[in-house]
């Protein structure tokens, strides 16, 4: 993975644990978070590593590491790759994130996975209705967000918005993460379509990754903002679609 590769990043974090004197795992939740990394074909072999270190480096990341456990409440994670309509698996299952340790073994595990599919078009919906199954067996949380990573649009079955009115996804917050990646696909006609149709609820953002080289500054950023409890304070839970 060059320069995100498994131990560059891991030691850092590793060198937290002692100096964060973290006191131990809570009893509440306050949101359980779930992302989602696009493998669909035009991901490349290079940009799919490219992601996958982005993700390790910006989970062991300082300023991430503090805004996870900035809070009594932990934040319980899980990490899921997707492309076409039937092609999504799990690649972290759900953990709650009580001290750094936790944060070191889910960068341990995303950087151990491998790429399921590399063939298959870009099926946002049924993502989208995985990620329902998923929050069906999530810890129960005070709030639920799905960050959902991708280099285009939706180009096969259902889109996001019949996703958001079929599944059960009507107090989930849904923020976007768009590489400017893709030759065929201008990165403003990109942003338009995630603030368009992927966005979901009143505190719902966007950040923009310049490539796949940029994916772990992104990440870092979008975790940092997503996890930090002043953010999730202000969620509603009579969420609807915007």
């Amino acid at each position: 993975m060059g320069k995100h590769g498994k131990h560059g990043p891991l030691v850092r974090a590793l060198a937290l644990l002692a100096a964060l004197g973290w006191a131990g795992p809570a009893s509440a939740c306050r949101l359980a978070l779930l992302l989602a990394l696009d493998v669909s074909s035009s991901v490349d072999a290079r940009e799919d590593e490219l992601q996958r270190g982005g993700l390790v480096a910006a989970l062991t990341a300082p300023e991430v590491v503090s805004a996870f456990l900035s809070n009594d409440e932990p934040v319980a994670l899980a990490v899921f790759e997707w492309s076409g309509r039937y092609n999504q698996e799990v690649v972290l299952d759900w953990l709650t994130v009580d001290d750094p340790g936790d944060l070191v073994r889910a960068a341990e595990t995303v950087a151990a996975s491998t790429r399921s599919h590399n063939e298959f078009p870009t099926a946002m919906g049924y993502a989208l209705g995985f990620a329902s199954e998923m929050f069906a067996r999530a810890p129960a949380c005070r709030a639920q967000t799905i960050d959902m990573a991708g280099d285009g649009q939706n180009n096969e079955g259902f889109g996001p918005r019949i996703a958001y009115r079929e599944f059960p996804l009507r107090d989930v917050t849904v923020n976007g993460l768009v590489v400017n990646a893709a030759e065929f696909t201008s990165e403003s006609q990109l942003i338009r379509y995630y603030e368009r149709q992927v966005l979901k609820g009143p505190t719902a953002f966007l950040e923009v990754a310049q490539g796949f080289e940029d994916y772990e500054r992104a990440m870092r950023r979008k975790l940092e903002r997503e996890v930090l409890p002043a953010l999730i304070g202000r969620l509603d839970t009579g969420t609807r679609v915007q």
